[in-house]
């Protein structure tokens, strides 16, 4: 019996020097269910999460001990005395179980300090951190800091950092990667096509993913837009940058086979998109609406349309429509010696629009009026 059990001794001992680490995982997973629960138990009460959300958040904190709960509270006080709601607190914690065990005053503080200074406080800073809270896990000194002035020189500009602010909002990681192998990567190649400036500032404004983009997703994109008819250093590369980078390819060739099913060649559909890249943003549905509508109901030839590709997206029922009635009265009353061009009518702002074709005819004015306000002309 002796010899038997020093046996299984010895094999176990050897299975263990063997795999130390596969030997150390199982320890844990013996102890483990008993300090999820702990945790998990602790994350119901304190945060009122359900208990596989509790669950879910606890196993992502495998060092933690079923007696190590006096960090996670100093924690939720923490936050709660910045003034984080309940929700914003749960939504940190799911998003980033491990700021649970974080030194309040090494980690934390320093960085959301650092927050608060850039202009994120109260309710702004909650639910920037509570939809980014991984922000906190991240070097304040090697990630964020260097990424912030980075952004700063390209919104030079920027009182009270109110374009920092935003491009936060819209790319909560932008922080958080390093800024040698990322930011700073994308930046260059954004300048060597051009994208300098003004439109790397409003670029960053309105897609602040791109800087942080794979660098194969960039070169993908910026391809399809050259693939499009548009030129590296182009003043209108960035626009169509934009827009392509807001839907895929799918819905691009979607877009592309709309036009061509209303009779529209493809070099038709690049010739509208080198003067317009914003029409890739239009909707298919408001697209079909528009083109129908100009073709078959305004008679417009097509290329009219190629020539003035942005009348297709003004709001057809603000816009477009209400005009359309105004251009029918003027042309059934004869107000005007020659018919004025629908597109003009389109591309007036609203006063410029109202003297023109409006108040300039005295004794038809309510008529006028009625029809582009009213809508009682049929079409």
């Amino acid at each position: 019996m002796r010899t038997f059990n020093s046996l299984c001794l010895f094999s176990v001992f050897r299975r263990l020097s063997l795999n130390p680490t596969k030997a150390c995982t199982r320890c844990f997973s013996a102890e483990s269910p008993d300090v999820r629960d702990g945790l998990s138990s602790f994350l119901m009460r304190s945060l009122n999460l359900s208990r596989s959300r509790a669950l879910a958040v606890s196993n992502r904190c495998p060092w933690a001990t079923s007696d190590s709960l006096e960090n996670p509270r100093a924690v939720i006080k923490y936050f709660s005395e910045l003034g984080f709601s309940d929700s914003q607190i749960r939504s940190s914690i799911i998003v980033c179980p491990q700021i649970l065990f974080a030194d309040i005053g090494k980690t934390l503080e320093p960085k959301l300090d650092f927050f608060l200074g850039l202009g994120l406080v109260g309710v702004d800073l909650g639910n920037y951190i509570s939809k980014g809270a991984s922000v906190l896990s991240v070097s304040l000194n090697k990630r964020l800091v260097p990424n912030v002035q980075i952004l700063k020189r390209i919104l030079f500009d920027d009182k009270d950092n109110r374009d920092l602010i935003v491009v936060l909002r819209r790319c909560k990681w932008i922080v958080s990667r390093d800024p040698e192998s990322v930011l700073i990567r994308n930046i260059a190649y954004l300048e060597s096509c051009g994208v300098t400036g003004y439109q790397q500032r409003m670029l960053l404004k309105r897609q602040p993913s791109l800087f942080v983009a794979k660098e194969s997703r960039l070169n993908d994109l910026v391809s399809r837009v050259l693939k499009m008819g548009f030129s590296l250093n182009s003043g209108m590369l960035v626009y169509a940058l934009y827009s392509v980078s807001c839907i895929s390819v799918k819905t691009l060739g979607k877009k592309v086979k709309l036009f061509g099913d209303f009779g529209f060649s493809e070099e038709d559909v690049v010739v509208m998109l080198r003067r317009a890249p914003a029409l890739l943003r239009v909707s298919e549905e408001k697209l079909k609406f528009g083109i129908d509508f100009l073709l078959n109901v305004m008679k417009c030839k097509r290329t009219l349309i190629v020539g003035r590709p942005s009348c297709l997206m003004h709001s057809m029922e603000d816009r477009v429509v209400p005009r359309c009635r105004v251009l029918q009265v003027v042309k059934l009353r004869g107000l005007m010696k020659k018919d004025p061009s629908f597109t003009t009518m389109l591309e007036l702002n609203e006063e410029a629009f109202i003297e023109r074709f409006i108040s300039r005819f005295k004794d038809d004015t309510d008529q006028l009026l009625i029809a582009y306000k009213g809508h009682i002309l049929d079409v």
